[in-house]
């Protein structure tokens, strides 16, 4: 008889048995991989991915929301694609402010409304 863990109960729970889980709660890696899809469906090269990806975190990303970089609270106020081809959220503190990049912004919990965009983001950027 196969052993029963707390994860099988809450997947159980949520509808998602069987289904297998990314490192973070709550996005599936096949509905991950459909969101990446979407973001880069027309896309040529790696430049044309990253702009697809900007554009979705854009559109569903719901900024500003508030977050802590080293231990100090920010606000993200908007995802940024720079000049060599990065995604990178501009955060700030007062009247100081600091481009962050995406893939090592740390996320509130809760994590904001299209927050699943980032964890497609980072899945794809760390599979390339």
């Amino acid at each position: 008889m196969a052993r029963v863990t707390g994860k099988d109960i809450t997947r159980l729970m949520s509808g998602n048995l069987g289904k297998k889980q990314s490192g973070r709660k709550g996005v599936s890696e096949a509905k991950l991989d459909a969101l990446i899809e979407e973001a880069t469906v027309d896309a040529y090269d790696e430049s044309e991915q990253m702009t697809g990806f900007h554009t979705m975190l854009d559109e569903h990303l719901e900024t500003p929301f508030q977050t802590y970089v080293l231990g100090v609270e920010v606000t993200a106020e908007q995802v940024d694609l720079t000049d060599d081809n990065h995604i990178v959220v501009v955060c700030r503190r007062g009247k100081w402010c600091q481009r962050i990049p995406l893939l090592d912004l740390p996320l509130p919990k809760p994590p904001p409304q299209g927050a699943q965009w980032i964890e497609a983001y980072r899945r794809w950027a760390t599979r390339r």
